[in-house]
C-alpha cells in the first residue's frame, strides 16, 4: 500500500466501502449556536455514527482494501477507545478476525465494547513500549495485518468520507472544522474539501492542553505530544509525518481552545440540540464560537464535523 497522500479520488472510493458498514450520517442545524457564532454552522452528525464515532470509516475502507490473502490472516490493532470497536466491526463484516491490544487500564466499558463487536481482546501493560512490542508480537504470530490508528492513506481517505458527504448534501459550504488528535479526520476532511473545492477554508481545532499539531504546523517539524492535559480524551495523539504532510499544506490555521470553552460548547450542543457529543467533538464546536474564529473573514456557510458521542456517563464534566 502507498504511503503517498490520497487524492480525492480515493476518498470516493472509500465511500463504496464505508457504505457497507457505515450510516450516512446526518445533517443538522441550531439558530441559538449560529447566533452565538455569528454564522451558519452545519454539523456533521458523526456522534450518530456506527460505533458512535467516525472512526469506522477509515476502519472499514482500510479492512474492506485488504486483498483476500491478506485478509484471511485476519488484522491487529492496538486502542483503549473507538479506533479498537471500528476494526472490530469491520473485520466481523468481512468474516475476518481481529485482535485489538488494549492496556490493562483501558475502561471495562470499552473493553465490553470491542468484544461484542467480535474483537479478541488481548492486554498490554499500560505504555506506549509495551502496546506496540504486543501488537507486533502479534502480527508475527499471525501473519495478521496491523491497521494503523490514523497515519495511513486508506484510514485517512476513509475518515475524508465523511466531509465528502456533507459536501455532497450541502455543496454551498465555504469552510470546514475538525477536531484535531492525530489528525486523520482533519487530514481526509481537508483532502475531500479541496478536492470539490480548491478555495475551501479549513480550519482544525485543538485542545490547548495538547496543542502538538498547532506547536507542529508553527515549528515545521512534528513537535510530539508529551504531556497531554485535556477531557478530550480522543485528542492526545501526536501527528504521524502523513497527517502532519496533509495538513501543513492544506490548513490555514488551528483554532485552540481551552477546557471551559469545550464544556461550555458541550453542554450548549446537549441543551440546544439534543445531541449527545464527547469532549473531543466540542472542540470543534468550541472553536467556531470562539473569538479567534469569528475574526476570520470571508465565508459564511460552515461545516462542522461532530466526530463522536461516546461519553462516560459516570464522569460527565459539570
Amino acid at each position: 500500500m502507498s504511503d503517498s497522500n490520497p487524492v480525492l479520488r480515493d476518498v470516493r472510493e472509500a465511500e463504496e466501502r464505508v457504505r457497507v458498514i457505515g450510516h450516512r450520517t446526518p445533517v443538522m442545524t441550531c439558530a441559538a449556536l449560529d447566533e452565538l457564532a455569528g454564522r451558519h454552522l452545519l454539523f456533521k452528525c458523526e456522534n450518530l455514527q456506527k460505533i458512535g464515532a467516525f472512526k469506522i470509516r477509515g476502519a472499514s475502507n482500510f479492512v474492506f482494501k485488504l486483498p483476500d490473502e491478506e485478509a484471511e490472516r485476519g488484522v491487529v490493532t492496538h486502542s483503549s477507545g473507538n479506533h479498537g470497536q471500528a476494526v472490530a466491526l469491520a473485520a466481523r463484516k468481512r468474516g475476518i478476525e481481529a485482535r485489538i491490544v488494549m492496556p490493562s487500564t483501558a475502561l471495562e466499558v470499552k473493553r465490553r465494547a470491542v468484544e461484542g463487536y467480535g474483537g479478541i481482546v488481548v492486554e498490554c501493560e499500560p505504555n506506549e513500549q509495551s502496546r506496540d512490542r504486543t501488537a507486533a508480537d502479534l502480527v508475527a504470530a499471525t501473519g495478521g495485518t496491523f491497521v494503523p490508528p490514523y497515519d495511513h492513506p486508506d484510514i485517512i481517505a476513509g475518515q475524508g468520507t465523511a466531509a465528502l458527504e456533507l459536501l455532497e448534501d450541502l455543496p454551498g459550504i465555504e469552510a470546514l472544522v475538525a477536531p484535531i488528535g492525530g489528525g486523520g479526520l482533519m487530514s481526509g476532511t481537508s483532502i475531500a474539501g479541496r478536492g470539490l473545492n480548491p478555495e475551501m477554508r479549513l480550519i482544525g481545532a485543538e485542545p490547548a492542553g495538547a496543542d502538538d499539531a498547532a506547536r507542529s504546523l508553527a515549528a515545521g517539524e512534528i513537535v510530539p505530544q508529551t504531556d497531554p492535559r485535556t477531557i478530550a480524551d480522543g485528542l492526545l495523539t501526536s501527528l504521524g509525518p502523513l497527517t502532519f504532510s496533509i495538513l501543513s499544506e492544506h490548513l490555514e490555521r488551528i483554532v485552540t481552545v481551552s477546557e471551559e470553552e469545550i464544556v461550555r460548547a458541550m453542554r450548549l450542543v446537549w441543551e440546544r440540540m439534543k445531541l449527545v457529543i464527547e469532549p473531543s467533538a466540542a472542540v470543534a464546536v468550541a472553536a467556531v464560537l470562539s473569538d479567534e474564529f469569528r475574526s476570520l473573514e470571508g465565508f459564511e456557510r460552515v461545516g462542522v464535523i461532530l466526530s463522536g458521542g461516546n461519553v462516560d456517563l459516570d464522569r460527565l464534566p459539570w
